[in-house]
């Protein structure tokens, strides 16, 4: 494949897109990463800024959209940049068996995949889950993969690829304690209620969108939010329907209200800085072999059970 998608370009890539905020976790290829590096530090100073939200299209303007671009460039260094979040098992995550720190997970080996199909070294960049897409919408780096859904607001200021990991569930779950479960079952029972989401997730902008009336507690992950659920400090916990259900069977406490978010679930995106058109369209045609042989599945079936042998909860 890297043939196919083999260019020489004559263009430079263009600096970095201004910093903004969006709403928001087997394979040759060789995986290296290092720490703290710029990448991250862009990534952390664009996911901070609120002020510049929007204000892309002028300091993007001399990006090649028309050429191969960023991915001419991913050829020619041998190095594809990925950002992502490690703190979501089996999907990201640390594996420190080894003495040292390997990420691994079901994304992970989507990163190593495509970085392999294109011929190039993967090299991950790990760093908060609203950083992740900052980072790429910024252009710090070539790829952010953890499990992104897709929004209208993301299109709008970043690429996305084609779904992977699609599946048939759609809703999003409100995990409560089961002793309230009789008492928040509707939507009107969360009015006033302290609903925990992640920063710049999916689930965030469903809460805000479907729940306005409830009260918003941020989290950086997911297990923050349960452990402030079964502490008594938040009422309810926002989260993906198949993510409820690993938590659901960890807690016996635990279990998801009657009331669900509603969106229609059409899999996770691959993210990109707005305007690699070739760039995206090579992540395609690999996410297109990726499900159609089913190796997503296969990847988070083996990650799971590595997860659950580190003693790693999984969502």
């Amino acid at each position: 494949m890297k043939k196919q998608f083999m260019k020489k370009s004559s263009l430079i890539l263009a600096a970095a897109l201004s910093a903004f905020a969006l709403w928001g976790c087997g394979s040759s290829a060789e995986e290296t990463t290092e720490a703290p590096t710029e990448a991250q530090a862009q990534a952390t100073e664009a996911a901070a800024s609120t002020s510049d939200e929007g204000a892309s299209s002028e300091s993007g303007a001399d990006t090649d959209t028309t050429g191969g671009g960023r991915l001419d460039a991913i050829l020619d260094a041998g190095v594809i940049t990925m950002a992502t979040s490690p703190d979501f098992a089996p999907y990201e995550f640390e594996d420190i068996s080894s003495g040292t720190t390997e990420y691994a997970g079901s994304d992970i080996e989507l990163g190593k995949y495509i970085a392999e199909k294109l011929g190039v070294e993967l090299q991950i960049e790990a760093m908060d889950f609203n950083a992740c897409l900052a980072a790429a919408s910024t252009g710090a780096v070539d790829m952010s993969i953890s499990g992104f859904a897709y929004t209208e607001e993301r299109a709008e200021q970043v690429g996305m690829s084609d779904g992977y990991n699609v599946t048939p569930k759609n809703g999003n779950a409100l995990l409560i304690l089961k002793d309230k479960a009789e008492e928040l079952s509707t939507k009107e029972s969360f009015a006033g209620k302290t609903i925990a989401v992640q920063n710049a997730s999916l689930q965030q902008q469903l809460r805000q969108q479907q729940l306005p009336d409830a009260n918003e507690e941020v989290v950086t992950n997911l297990n923050d939010g349960i452990m402030m659920l079964i502490t008594g400090r938040v009422d309810a916990v926002v989260c993906a329907m198949e993510t409820a259900e690993q938590y659901t069977e960890n807690y016996p406490d635990i279990t998801a209200s009657e009331f669900v978010l509603d969106y229609e679930n059409d899999g996770s995106r691959v993210v990109v800085q707005k305007g690699e058109d070739a760039l995206l369209e090579a992540i395609n045609e690999i996410i297109a072999e990726v499900n159609e042989a089913g190796l997503y599945q296969e990847w988070l079936d083996e990650a799971t059970e590595l997860a659950s042998s580190l003693g790693l909860e999984t969502n």
